[in-house]
């Protein structure tokens, strides 16, 4: 189950900063495709936190068993 959020949320970060590069230059919408590009960069740190674990931290797949 962890997979396929990690993976959403992976969708929906490529979604977001496409859209906001789409926005700065075709539309001309500066201030929301920058918050849009920003959205979608925070959601691939939240995966690579999620996803890579420390050196104490358990892998996200074996501590849902």
């Amino acid at each position: 189950m962890a997979g396929t959020i990690l993976s959403i949320l992976m969708l929906a970060g490529m979604a977001l900063t496409g859209g906001g590069i789409y926005a700065i230059v075709k539309k001309r919408d500066r201030k929301r495709g920058t918050l849009m590009i920003v959205a979608g960069l925070v959601m691939f740190v939240n995966v690579a936190i999620t996803a890579i674990p420390g050196s104490d931290l358990p892998v996200v797949e074996n501590s849902s068993r």
